[in-house]
């Protein structure tokens, strides 16, 4: 059964990219998310993953802390809404994976440019009125992430709407082309970064 961390937030100078390394037990929303970010910040400000040949492992190292914390397949099926019924289930896998790269680019580029300017990360609570609020429930005993609020706007919702606007107007094999293109694209470091 599934259970939403009501009001769980924090308050971040910076939009933060989550990882799990590692992550066995969880406790509390507030402690998963600070233990995960630790993690990750660890991982960008290691100096042996600076040299450019070292950036597909980071990548790599990355991509698997995302696996572990994040709830794809629930942040994509809610961000592609009514659509998800009508996509065959090898549709829905790719689909997932589309929507993973997209959204893990744009975190890991809005933490990097963080870590540049070095801002500083505070966390204050569970009850704090604060612009980026994570919504976690629970899968397995374990806390995992399904959507990212920043300054009150829905990560899915925004992409809901954007995806929703491109079928409608076009259809759903356009939706994943512009999906498939933007993976080689250059990160715009937005939280509402646009599949136009």
């Amino acid at each position: 059964m599934r259970h939403l961390a009501r009001g769980c937030t924090l308050l971040l100078f910076s939009a933060i990219w989550l990882s799990a390394i590692g992550l066995a037990t969880a406790g509390e929303p507030t402690d998963v998310v600070r233990q995960i970010t630790d993690q990750v910040l660890a991982i960008l400000e290691d100096p042996q993953f600076q040299a450019p040949n070292r950036q597909a492992e980071r990548q790599e190292r990355l991509h698997k802390i995302a696996e572990q914390v994040f709830d794809w397949q629930e942040m994509a099926r809610r961000a592609l809404a009514v659509h998800w019924r009508q996509r065959t289930p090898q549709e829905q896998q790719e689909f997932v994976k589309l929507f993973r790269d997209l959204v893990e680019g744009t975190y890991i580029n809005r933490l990097e440019n963080a870590i540049q300017e070095k801002r500083e990360i505070q966390y204050v609570g569970e009850h704090q009125q604060v612009p980026i609020e994570y919504r976690l429930h629970q899968v397995d005993g374990r806390w995992l992430i399904y959507d990212v609020l920043v300054e009150g706007i829905s990560l899915v919702n925004n992409y809901r709407s954007q995806f929703n606007r491109i079928i409608t107007s076009s259809s759903y094999d356009d939706l994943v082309q512009k999906m498939r293109a933007r993976q080689g694209d250059e990160l715009s470091g937005s939280p509402e970064r646009r599949v136009q």
